[in-house]
């Protein structure tokens, strides 16, 4: 999505095993937080029509950056160039991948869209990887996209089409970066400072694309339901998940992510899917599991 993640293709990676127990309560977070993510952006569709994509986006990332700065509160003083050129490089990252994903949603379904996105953690995955065995993963994806453009790219908006793939791009990017982040600050800090910087890239063109919309109370109220369900929320349960859940069974889960987002699109605004659709659908979460699965666990590096 372009939804906000811990940073991991397409869930966390590698460190020590975490504790046994809870584990049906943390898979149960984890499941809920999917759910969240997806379902926030089927509502933030709503407000497609009055804000636009780009308006939806600054208004979610605004409000999403006053909640997290107000939740952790990060320190700026002592702070090194390198931690600042993190922070630019994440909240441009986080921009990149929510208005990509957004300006796909608007032109297609969600479950397309997401699928398409979720192409950039699978290919990062794989290249991380260097295996020849990944190599199966990213034709079973690639098989997946040919299923969805078996009607024909036309028929998706090849415009969304690309505004999805630039979506995963960016997400590939923001899961690089965000690992670099958050060795260098505490918490969530380095992602509440990031998540400024990416409303302050946002906010022009949304004030621009939205005008005086963009602050009326329905559509912040509206805005800021999606900043906690697509944000806030989700970020905060994977954390408290992590503690108690292999990381691997992490990624298998967060690899529901498409199946999630056509379940949204169908509940929230009744898009509905061919079958071909739904099978390719299923052949990107089976290689997004799969990479994430079989994936060679890699050592946390040392803190900066």
């Amino acid at each position: 999505m372009g939804e906000l993640t811990n940073g991991t293709p397409p869930g966390p990676s590698g460190g020590s095993p975490p504790p046994a127990g809870g584990r049906p309560a943390a898979l149960l977070m984890v499941m809920s937080s999917g759910f969240s993510v997806q379902f926030g952006a089927a509502v933030a569709v709503s407000l497609f029509v009055v804000l636009g994509p780009v308006g939806t986006v600054a208004l979610r990332l605004g409000l999403a950056a006053v909640v997290l700065l107000a939740i952790a509160r990060p320190r700026l003083r002592g702070r090194t160039r390198g931690d600042v050129l993190a922070v630019l490089g994440l909240g441009l990252a986080l921009a990149a991948m929510n208005i990509g994903i957004y300006e796909a949603m608007a032109r297609m379904p969600l479950g397309p869209a997401v699928t398409l996105e979720f192409l950039g953690p699978l290919g990062l995955a794989v290249l991380l990887s260097r295996r020849l065995r990944d190599v199966a993963w990213v034709l079973l994806a690639g098989a997946g996209v040919l299923l969805l453009s078996s009607g024909g790219f036309d028929r998706l908006d090849p415009v969304g089409v690309l505004f999805s793939l630039g979506a995963g791009a960016g997400w590939a990017c923001y899961i690089l970066l965000s690992a670099q982040t958050g060795r260098r600050f505490p918490g969530v800090q380095g992602l509440a400072l990031a998540m400024c910087v990416a409303a302050l890239i946002v906010l022009p063109s949304g004030i621009a694309s939205a005008g005086a919309a963009l602050f009326t109370p329905a559509n912040a109220a509206v805005g800021l339901a999606v900043a906690l369900l697509s944000s806030v929320l989700p970020y905060s349960v994977e954390m408290h998940a992590l503690r108690r859940i292999p990381a691997r069974v992490f990624g298998v889960l967060m690899s529901l992510g498409p199946a999630m987002a056509a379940l949204a699109g169908l509940l929230v605004l009744g898009q509905t899917l061919s079958p071909a659709e739904v099978a390719a659908i299923g052949l990107v979460i089976v290689a997004s599991g799969g990479a994430t699965l079989f994936s060679r666990p890699q050592a946390e590096p040392p803190p900066v």
